[in-house]
């Protein structure tokens, strides 16, 4: 447990806590762990991006929580929730700002580069991937973390809990591996 730097207003913050809780919280609190499973799958059909449906989940919820004294049908909780989940969604819909403007001719799109086609990147990648999979389970998440996540081979260490040594070593073998890989080879040449 950390000290407060502020040790008379953390006082008064926990007296205040004390003496006069507030009412709905506990009902609450004990609402959103039950059923945050259950509204978070209604968020992300709402949603095409995961971490934009928990936003929007949380705004939903924050609504509730500001209306729960008023709810007097607790069997329609989920109703209510779903309901503000649309309507934030709506809301957030309509506010979107849309940059296209009409114009007489289309523009042309810039050329490709040599070498830059979107399939044979995207046949790289898989192939690349395919590779990676084929790795022994430690040696692919030092490869991931370390060249995916970006991740300093100290960081890996400390991620992985082993010494940096093993980073350095496991890495090696295994990109020893990934060139040796015939798949990925041929598409290479």
């Amino acid at each position: 447990m950390t000290t407060p730097v502020c040790t008379s207003a953390s006082n008064v913050a926990t007296r205040a806590t004390q003496t006069r809780p507030h009412p709905a919280y506990p009902t609450f609190s004990s609402y959103v762990r039950a059923r945050r499973p259950v509204l978070l799958r209604t968020a992300r059909s709402l949603t095409a991006n995961p971490s934009d449906a928990e936003d929007l989940l949380q705004t939903a919820l924050t609504k509730t929580y500001v209306a729960w004294e008023r709810i007097e049908d607790r069997r329609a909780l989920d109703g209510y929730v779903r309901r503000a989940l649309l309507n934030t969604r709506t809301s957030q819909w309509r506010k979107r700002r849309v940059d296209e403007f009409a114009c007489d001719e289309l523009p042309e799109p810039e050329p490709m580069p040599a070498g830059d086609d979107p399939a044979e990147q995207q046949a790289l990648r898989d192939a690349m991937w395919r590779a990676i999979m084929k790795l022994p389970d430690r040696q692919r998440a030092m490869v991931v973390l370390r060249y995916y996540e970006d991740l300093s081979e100290v960081q890996t260490a400390e991620v992985l809990g082993v010494s940096v040594g093993t980073v350095k070593s496991a890495v090696s073998r295994a990109l020893g591996k990934l060139r040796e890989d015939t798949e990925l080879g041929l598409i290479r040449h």
